[in-house]
Protein backbone atom coordinates (compact mmCIF):
# COMPACT_ATOMS: atom_id res chain seq x y z
CA UNK A 1 0.00 0.00 0.00
CA UNK A 2 2.87 2.41 0.74
CA UNK A 3 4.35 1.97 -2.73
CA UNK A 4 1.06 3.03 -4.27
CA UNK A 5 0.96 6.15 -2.08
CA UNK A 6 4.55 7.06 -2.97
CA UNK A 7 3.94 6.53 -6.68
CA UNK A 8 0.74 8.57 -6.54
CA UNK A 9 2.55 11.40 -4.75
CA UNK A 10 5.35 11.37 -7.32
CA UNK A 11 2.84 11.37 -10.18
CA UNK A 12 0.96 14.32 -8.69
CA UNK A 13 4.21 16.23 -8.17
CA UNK A 14 5.31 15.58 -11.74
CA UNK A 15 1.92 16.69 -13.05
CA UNK A 16 2.07 19.87 -10.97
CA UNK A 17 5.52 20.70 -12.36
CA UNK A 18 4.43 19.95 -15.93
CA UNK A 19 1.37 22.16 -15.62
CA UNK A 20 3.05 25.03 -13.76
CA UNK A 21 2.96 28.39 -15.54
CA UNK A 22 6.11 28.87 -17.58
CA UNK A 23 5.60 32.65 -17.75
CA UNK A 24 6.86 33.04 -14.18
CA UNK A 25 10.25 31.68 -15.18
CA UNK A 26 10.34 33.62 -18.45
CA UNK A 27 9.54 36.87 -16.65
CA UNK A 28 12.48 36.38 -14.29
CA UNK A 29 14.83 35.81 -17.22
CA UNK A 30 13.67 38.99 -19.00
CA UNK A 31 14.48 41.33 -16.12
CA UNK A 32 17.69 40.23 -14.41
CA UNK A 33 18.84 42.14 -11.36
CA UNK A 34 21.64 44.62 -11.93
CA UNK A 35 25.01 43.18 -10.98
CA UNK A 36 27.25 45.57 -9.08
CA UNK A 37 30.89 45.11 -8.21
CA UNK A 38 32.22 45.95 -4.78
CA UNK A 39 35.64 47.19 -3.81
CA UNK A 40 38.35 45.16 -5.55
CA UNK A 41 35.85 43.52 -7.92
CA UNK A 42 34.84 43.91 -11.56
CA UNK A 43 31.69 43.07 -13.51
CA UNK A 44 32.18 40.53 -16.29
CA UNK A 45 29.75 40.40 -19.22
CA UNK A 46 29.57 37.85 -22.02
CA UNK A 47 27.16 37.11 -24.87
CA UNK A 48 27.02 33.49 -26.04
CA UNK A 49 26.53 32.68 -29.75
CA UNK A 50 22.95 31.64 -28.90
CA UNK A 51 22.26 35.25 -27.86
CA UNK A 52 22.14 34.52 -24.12
CA UNK A 53 23.89 37.15 -22.02
CA UNK A 54 25.57 36.46 -18.69
CA UNK A 55 26.87 38.90 -16.12
CA UNK A 56 28.95 37.92 -13.09
CA UNK A 57 31.45 39.45 -10.66
CA UNK A 58 35.14 38.56 -10.32
CA UNK A 59 38.05 39.96 -8.38
CA UNK A 60 39.93 42.66 -10.31
CA UNK A 61 43.02 40.48 -10.73
CA UNK A 62 41.08 37.42 -11.99
CA UNK A 63 40.22 37.01 -15.68
CA UNK A 64 36.61 36.64 -16.82
CA UNK A 65 36.21 33.20 -18.41
CA UNK A 66 33.40 31.85 -20.63
CA UNK A 67 33.01 28.58 -22.52
CA UNK A 68 30.59 28.53 -25.45
CA UNK A 69 30.41 24.72 -25.66
CA UNK A 70 29.03 24.44 -22.11
CA UNK A 71 27.27 27.82 -21.73
CA UNK A 72 29.44 28.25 -18.64
CA UNK A 73 31.11 31.27 -17.09
CA UNK A 74 33.42 31.68 -14.12
CA UNK A 75 36.29 33.67 -12.70
CA UNK A 76 39.69 32.39 -13.73
CA UNK A 77 42.89 32.03 -11.76
CA UNK A 78 45.70 34.55 -11.61
CA UNK A 79 48.14 31.67 -12.19
CA UNK A 80 46.47 29.45 -14.81
CA UNK A 81 44.10 31.94 -16.38
CA UNK A 82 40.97 30.27 -17.75
CA UNK A 83 42.24 26.70 -17.70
Amino acid sequence: MTRICVLATLALGAAALALSPVDLFAQQAKTPAAVKAGKGEKVCRYKFPSGERRTWVCKKEEPCCAWDAFNYVKCGSTITGCL
